[in-house]
Order: structure tokens, then C-alpha cells, then sequence
């Protein structure tokens, strides 16, 4: 590979109507993957590519705040987002347009949606554009293709020299965006793709060979089989299975209630500490963040700061769980183990695991919360406190 400045636009900023259910309207490229945000996906794998310099996410102004959850845990070579147009033409465009003042000289243009393209593709496509103005990763059509006529087939259409257009598409930088202007400029809102805009303005473009794998999430069926496969994936071997365990405590004072494990108790007493004391999810934080390497609670949200006087404890919780997903891991399963002499806690124990679940964005199946007593002995046992004991077990690739 050819040691130059290689920029990435990662197109994010559709509504993906075909992908939405009847319980969420995401957008699709934000939904998540085994645990994981597609966008999450794709941007992790191109920013640990070693021969990209700088990606340019193109998002709609509605999802800042979702991509921003998802940002916050990548590397330092993504830009600030674009915002995106009326159409992945003008939203590719605006891409194109915020890498002016310091122009690459390869570009390449991926759609956010595609999340299992491989360093393999990344560096045929780049090689190619030493030599070429543009290079197109595509796979031969394999099915016999018809062209429809009146609700009939018309003709079956041969298949000799037809290819299936993959992403992400790469270009000499001033080359695609002088095309890209130009069809804007003359009204040109119909093209499918960026290689189709620079056939168009008379640039050459090669064929690379892509991957089946690299598929754009479309439908639901889509992600199913996308889930199925990761899943397969993680339950091979080569992957790394991580526990990790966390306990915490807290003492009583003056209130009207406990906060357990994300779910407020009605009790004579409250739990003191900097947060809201929830003993069951800081426990479940720090075992997260053992199992996978990454701290404690602490680490991340010292009781010195300010910011975290009075917080609500599922902002800690939600963290660990997105940095387990940085790093492409997925949590298996948590156990909470609450330890007191009151309130009762099996009255709450399937809202506590739902509301865990909820955070995690996990199965509540995967979740497991208990409570259990000192036999009246130590500070438990004295009613003075609540303590909790967590593990986590996490699959990292």
C-alpha cells in the first residue's frame, strides 16, 4: 500500500424506513447488533485501520445525541460529524465539502449500514486508486435475473459482465468532488451510487474484488441473519471470555427511600453516597469494567467531581456497557447479589432485572438479581447499610 492521506466518508444520515418494527423507530444504522450500534460497528472497524487518517461521519441532525453516545468510546481519527442532505448524493456531497481545508488525496465513501467490511477490502481499494481514478468493490451476479413486464417476466436478462456495487467506493479526492459538484450543478439527483456520478463526469473506475460478507443492512431479515451470525461468531473458538466482580456498600440516613439496582424502594431509610447510592448497579459497573480491564467506577466518575453529586446511577452502568461494545465485546450475562436485612427485595426483583436489562441493552434473561440476609450479623445484620455483590461475564473478539 501507498503511504498517502486517506480520508473516509461513512454516510449515516438516512431514516432507513425498510428496517424499522412495530416496537422502535431507530433508524437502523443506530440499532443495535449483539449488543453493539451498527454505526458503532462500522465506525470501530474503519478507525482501527491503520492507513485511514481521518473519517468523516455525515449523520442527521436529529441522531447528535445518539451518535454521540457511540462516539465518545472511538478514536481520535473521527471528525466531528456532518450533517447530512435531502439525499445520500447531497449528504455524501457535504462529506466531500468538510475535508476542504485539508484535502486527502484518496477518498474513500462508505454506507454507515455496512458494519462487517474487512482491512482486506479496505487495502484492495486503496491499492487500486494508485493506479486508477477510482475503484468499485463488487461481487459477480450469481442468480438469474429477469426483468419484470406488467406483473410478468418480460425477459430473463443475461448475467456475463454484471456485478453487484459494494461500499465503501474510493476516489481521487479533487476528482469525485469536482463530480459531485457538477452533477449538483446540473440537477443530477438520480444517481444510485458515487461510482455512477463518476462514470458520469468521465473519471475511470476499476472493478476490486469484494466479499459477500460485506453486506448493507436493509430489512429486519437482514439483521436477523446479521444477529445469527455474530452470535455463531462469538460462540466459536479464538474469542475471550472475560468475569469480572464488583461489590459496593452503603449506609443508611435520613429519607424515604432506597434506589436498588435502578428501581426506587419506598423504606423509612435512604442510602447515603456522592450518587444516588445505588449499591446494586455500582457493584454491577465495577464488575463490567474488571471483566473487561477497564478500571472502576472511580476511575471514570470520581466522587470528586461535582458533576456526579446526586447522579442517577444507570449513567455509570449504560458507560460500562458501551465500552464493553467499543471494543466489539457483547455481555453475556450479570448476576446481583443484594445484601440486607430490609426492605424486602423480592417484590422488586423482576422490575430490578428488566431495568437492568433496559440499560444493557441485553436479554432479561441474561440478567439474574437475588438478595439475601447476614443472619442479623454485621453492619447488614445491624440494619446500619446495604451491600451488594456483582459478577459479569463478557465475550470480547
Amino acid at each position: 500500500m501507498t503511504d498517502v492521506h486517506t480520508a473516509i466518508i461513512v454516510v449515516a444520515a438516512g431514516r432507513g424506513s425498510r428496517a424499522k418494527t412495530s416496537t422502535t423507530t431507530t433508524p437502523k444504522q443506530y440499532r443495535m447488533l449483539a449488543g453493539v450500534s451498527v454505526l458503532g460497528r462500522t465506525l470501530s472497524a474503519l478507525s482501527d485501520h491503520s492507513a485511514i487518517e481521518t473519517i468523516v461521519p455525515v449523520i442527521h441532525p436529529d441522531d447528535r445525541s445518539m451518535f454521540d453516545d457511540i462516539r465518545k468510546h472511538l478514536g481520535q481519527s473521527i471528525a466531528a460529524p456532518v450533517h447530512g442532505g435531502a439525499t445520500r448524493q447531497a449528504s455524501v456531497l457535504a462529506g466531500l465539502q468538510a475535508l476542504q481545508d485539508n484535502p486527502p488525496q484518496n477518498v474513500l465513501i462508505h454506507d454507515g449500514a455496512r458494519p462487517f467490511l474487512s482491512p482486506d477490502l479496505i487495502d484492495r481499494i486503496i491499492d487500486s486508486l494508485a493506479e486508477n481514478e477510482g475503484a468499485l468493490p463488487a461481487l459477480p451476479v450469481s442468480d438469474t435475473l429477469k426483468r419484470g413486464a406488467n406483473g410478468a417476466v418480460g425477459e430473463t436478462v443475461p448475467r456475463d459482465g454484471l456485478y453487484a456495487a459494494q461500499t465503501p467506493q474510493g476516489f481521487h479526492y479533487a476528482a469525485i468532488l469536482a463530480a459531485h459538484e457538477a452533477a449538483a450543478a446540473a440537477g443530477r439527483e438520480d444517481f444510485t451510487d458515487d461510482a455512477a456520478i463518476a462514470e458520469w463526469h468521465g473519471l475511470h473506475v476499476a472493478l476490486v474484488e469484494g466479499t459477500a460478507h460485506n453486506i448493507k443492512l436493509t430489512s429486519n431479515e437482514d439483521f436477523a441473519m446479521a444477529e445469527q451470525r455474530l452470535r455463531s461468531d462469538a460462540a466459536a473458538p479464538g474469542g475471550d471470555w472475560r468475569f469480572g466482580h464488583g461489590y459496593d456498600v452503603h449506609g443508611f440516613s435520613n429519607g424515604d427511600h432506597v434506589t436498588l439496582c435502578g428501581i426506587d424502594i419506598p423504606h423509612e431509610r435512604t442510602l447515603h453516597g456522592h450518587s444516588d447510592a445505588d449499591v446494586g448497579l455500582h457493584a454491577l459497573t465495577d464488575a463490567i469494567l474488571g471483566a473487561i480491564g477497564d478500571g472502576d467506577i472511580g476511575t471514570h466518575f470520581p466522587p470528586s467531581d461535582p458533576q456526579w453529586r446526586g447522579a442517577d446511577s444507570h449513567v455509570f452502568l449504560s458507560d460500562a456497557g458501551s465500552r464493553v461494545a467499543s471494543k466489539g465485546g457483547r455481555i453475556a450475562n450479570v448476576d446481583v447479589t443484594i445484601i440486607c436485612e430490609e426492605p424486602r427485595i423480592g417484590p422488586h426483583r423482576e422490575a430490578m432485572c428488566s431495568r437492568i436489562a433496559e440499560i444493557l441493552d441485553i436479554d432479561v434473561e441474561r440478567v439474574s438479581v437475588k438478595a439475601t440476609t447476614t443472619e442479623s450479623l454485621g453492619f447488614t445484620g445491624r440494619r446500619e447499610g446495604i451491600a451488594a455483590q456483582a459478577t459479569a461475564s463478557v465475550w470480547l473478539p
